[in-house]
């Protein structure tokens, strides 16, 4: 698949992820985080099954591919949902969304160390400028901050956890379909999710029958769009195109948040948001390589008689 192909499907993948931010804040305070999180996934992974079963991709994997099955469910699924919810239940989205946005410069650095790939100067311009529009982006933003606290460092734990997992799944990606990879990821984890929602929130389960129609389509929302067709379709960016460039991606969840609350919060977006957009979009741009290959395309063209 051409390169840009997988830049379009990661832009897609951003922009649902950016929306569950402020819909999973709106469901835990419904339902118990764990509780919520351990069958959001399931579903999630139940609706990848299907989606592989009729793309004829299901096969049951070796016993090397269960390792990073089980390794991947542990990080991907089980650590990750469990704080991310954990941490959205008690601290704000915008600090939840500053520290998600941290997500791209971890990746880097522990590609460099685990996966002994050393991203260009370049690159690291565009981390530290994603990280910079980020951060202008969110520090700006609506809500009070309470400054740091449990949920803040459950929020971090989150995607210091999924990012150790993109390593995982790149690694299992040279004999595994990503997507394969995903859908028993998520069910795996969601079992053991659902024991440990079962041991500390006891009775949780019951809070799904006092909810409404509005909460079960954001549910679906959450769990088949962001969930279930986002890991999808980002564990197999990062199969093709590594950790790292996909990661760089990341930078535009938070902007697609900003922008979907102004539009359905009516949180209003002043000049620094934009300020901090510009940073991102250089971000993504140096980060990913999309630059350089259109500038050496550029200058390949000028070099052509």
């Amino acid at each position: 698949m051409k390169q840009w192909k997988i830049y379009i499907m990661l832009v897609f993948v951003m922009f649902a992820w950016g929306a569950n931010l402020p819909i999973l804040k709106y469901l835990v305070t419904i339902v118990p985080p764990v509780t919520l999180t351990a069958f959001r996934v399931l579903t999630a992974g139940l609706v990848v099954l299907v989606i592989l079963w009729q793309m004829k991709l299901l096969r049951l994997p070796t016993k090397q591919e269960w390792k990073y099955i089980l390794l991947g469910a542990l990080t991907n699924v089980v650590l990750h949902h469990y704080f991310l919810n954990m941490g959205l239940s008690i601290t704000s989205g915008t600090h939840g969304g500053l520290i998600l946005g941290t997500g791209p410069m971890l990746t880097a650095i522990s590609a460099a160390i685990i996966l002994k790939y050393f991203p260009s100067r370049y690159q690291w311009l565009g981390l530290v400028l994603g990280l910079a529009g980020v951060s202008v982006s969110i520090l700006v933003g609506g809500g009070e901050s309470n400054g740091a606290n449990i949920g803040d460092l459950f929020v971090f734990l989150a995607i210091l956890a999924q990012v150790l997992s993109y390593m995982v799944v790149s690694k299992a990606a040279k004999t595994l379909d990503p997507r394969l990879l995903t859908a028993y990821m998520m069910l795996v984890g969601a079992v053991v999710l659902i024991v440990i929602s079962f041991v500390q929130e006891p009775g949780g389960v019951t809070a799904f029958t006092q909810t409404t129609p509005f909460f079960w389509w954001l549910f679906l929302a959450s769990a088949v769009i962001s969930t279930a067709i986002g890991h999808l379709i980002y564990n197999y960016a990062v199969g093709k195109a590594g950790p790292t460039k996909s990661a760089i991606f990341m930078n535009l969840n938070p902007v697609f948040s900003l922008i979907l609350s102004a539009i359905f919060l009516g949180e209003i977006l002043n000049f620094r948001h934009v300020i901090g957009l510009i940073f991102i979009i250089a971000g993504v741009l140096l980060g990913s390589g999309a630059a350089e290959d259109l500038w050496k395309k550029y200058k390949q063209k000028r070099a052509t008689p």
